[in-house]
């Protein structure tokens, strides 16, 4: 069955730690052993082979850069300190992005319009329906998702970046001038409603992910376009009452339900168990949380249309602090008889594994 993961930091770590995401996760592992990467970002669950392993086809390949504020690791080299500096640093991912699919055609693949999208899922549905994927493996789809919108300097750039290729803006990671964000509480600003309203000029998904709930509230009643939140965990699950505003309140769900949303379950530890944290055992946390996150979407909304995956897999963590059945993304194929047994249909399943993503892709991309 094939993937859709929603949410994947390659170009961060393309540029900060030198990751070659053209290897399999285990010759990255051995490469980087003892190194700043693994110190700071764990070791990868991303490559390669690991893609065509489990039926990976697409990712929401993102574009992140922090604010200088939020910046402490010896390694935080994309950070910024003005808008300028800002736009420059994304744009520095798109290339890194662009680099990456140009010198490796048969691995990797923008996805930026329809008809390359129709071309890439009918080679791997193609290899699923033959069993056996092509002697030279299958390109994997890169949709760029632009995480903290604060290197868009002005809305009228706004078709610059979606010429560029990207399809999916999330405003927030932490606070920004267009709203309020992670630990950053705030609503939508006049520049938040602007950048709004040029987005869906431009034909872009919004992502609610990281936005503080006052701004997801208004996005929601104010965005005409489709919305998601590419990488974002029920709360009420996780047993927190303040959320840490990265969290989804019940009614920032029923919001998006409403708004025909698509939410993507983290597959870290700390968004999965409650009072988690990194260095405890792996085994306290297993896949059957996953699923529980899952189902509980698909109990809220009464279907199986408005979930799926958003791993954030080497996203500021790596192999250490996912549940111990994963050892790369190839594993994430190990949902599918969780949630068989849970009574989910084939078409259910195929929905959250990726389906649910494409739809939403689809209706931004001409």
């Amino acid at each position: 069955m094939l993937i859709v993961d929603a949410h994947q930091d390659l170009a961060w770590n393309m540029l900060t730690f030198g990751r070659d995401y053209t290897r399999s996760a285990v010759q990255t592992r051995q490469i980087e052993t003892g190194s700043q990467a693994v110190q700071e970002n764990q070791d990868t669950l991303l490559g390669w082979s690991d893609y065509q392993a489990g039926q990976v086809a697409l990712i929401f390949a993102t574009l992140f850069v922090a604010p200088q504020r939020r910046c402490s690791g010896a390694s935080d080299r994309l950070c910024y300190s003005t808008y300028e500096q800002a736009h420059q640093l994304y744009s520095a991912q798109v290339d890194a992005y662009e680099r990456l699919v140009d010198q490796n055609p048969r691995k990797f693949r923008l996805v930026s319009d329809q008809q390359t999208l129709d071309e890439l899922l009918a080679a791997w549905r193609k290899a699923d329906e033959d069993g056996k994927l092509p002697e030279h493996g299958l390109p994997v789809g890169l949709a760029l998702l632009m995480e903290g919108a604060e290197g868009v300097r002005q809305p009228d750039e706004l078709e610059w970046w979606r010429q560029r290729g990207v399809c999916i803006i999330g405003p927030a990671w932490a606070g920004t001038r267009y709203c309020g964000g992670t630990r950053e509480p705030g609503p939508l600003t006049a520049d938040g409603y602007a950048l709004l309203e040029g987005m869906a000029h431009n034909h872009f998904i919004l992502d609610l992910s990281h936005m503080d709930e006052k701004a997801v509230l208004q996005a929601l009643d104010s965005y005409p376009g489709p919305i998601i939140a590419s990488h974002s965990n029920p709360g009420v699950v996780w047993n927190r009452q303040d959320f840490n505003n990265r969290f989804l309140s019940d009614r920032m769900i029923h919001g998006l339900l409403e708004r025909d949303g698509v939410i993507g379950i983290v597959l870290c530890n700390d968004f999965l168990k409650s009072g988690w944290r990194k260095g405890q055992a792996r085994d306290l946390v297993t896949l059957h949380d996953i699923v529980a996150y899952i189902d509980y979407v698909c109990q809220l909304a009464g279907d199986a249309s408005h979930v799926g995956l958003g791993s954030d897999f080497d996203g500021g963590f790596g192999l250490q602090s996912v549940p111990p059945e994963i050892d790369t993304i190839a594993d994430l194929q190990k949902l599918i008889p969780l949630l068989e047994s849970k009574g989910y249909s084939q078409e259910d399943i195929a929905r959250i594994m990726g389906e649910n993503w494409l739809a939403k892709l689809r209706q931004v991309l001409l």
